[in-house]
């Protein structure tokens, strides 16, 4: 009787190792190129979005530039044309009007020496108080043209106080269309600035604008 070998099943049998150096399956490498291909165009926008923002960082010029210089600013604010409200007549007289309360004032202003007239008197005859008379020849110190100037005046409405600041508007309005320069100083004194404040207007069923008459119960 002949002996009988086991035979050998492919359980038993060991596998060999598997090189490094093998070919991968055509579907494994193409599973990696897929990725590979994605990866690349999910990068690509992300890098053309960075170089936009350089771009448009490198593109802006907020505060980059040098400040101007007060020479510069003061020849921008210099551009502004004053606002002249007055003229000069042919025989070089400088008019000007001013108003204040119901006062009108008309002025007149040539070079002189000195002499000021308000309705045919003098200003000492026509302003008995010193605040009235220093508030008058305010504008005429402020640009050093007092005793350089003749100013004549003629004003009617309202009272003392309305008659003064009517003056000086007038006053100061002569003196920048005689010499345009002057605006500033003017200005600055608020010499050219109208008070445009009036009396309040009375109200029916009341004494005055707002006074009442008195009230009885009984």
């Amino acid at each position: 009787m002949a002996d009988e070998t086991p035979e050998s099943t492919p359980a038993d049998e060991p596998t060999p190792p598997v090189s490094e150096t093998e070919p991968k399956p055509v579907d494994a490498v193409a599973e990696t190129d897929a990725a590979t291909e994605e990866s690349a165009a999910t990068e690509e926008p992300a890098a053309d979005e960075a170089a936009a923002g350089d771009d448009a960082a490198s593109e802006l010029t907020l505060g980059s530039g040098e400040p101007a210089s007060e020479d510069e600013a003061e020849a921008e604010v210099e551009k502004v044309a004053p606002v002249i409200r007055g003229r000069v007549d042919k025989f070089g007289v400088a008019m000007g009007t001013g108003r204040r309360k119901t006062s009108v004032a008309r002025v007149r202003i040539k070079a002189g020496d000195g002499k000021l007239t308000i309705n045919g008197r003098t200003l000492e005859d026509f302003f008995c108080v010193e605040r009235d008379r220093q508030m008058v020849n305010a504008p005429l110190r402020a640009t050093e043209q007092l005793g350089k100037v003749d100013v004549w005046v003629r004003v009617n409405g309202g009272g003392t106080t309305g008659q003064t600041g009517a003056i000086v508007l007038g006053v100061a309005r002569a003196l920048q269309v005689m010499d345009p320069d002057l605006h500033h100083v003017l200005a600055d004194g608020g010499f050219l600035t109208r008070d445009g404040r009036m009396v309040e207007r009375k109200k029916y069923g009341y004494k005055k604008a707002r006074k009442s008459f008195q009230f009885s119960k009984r």
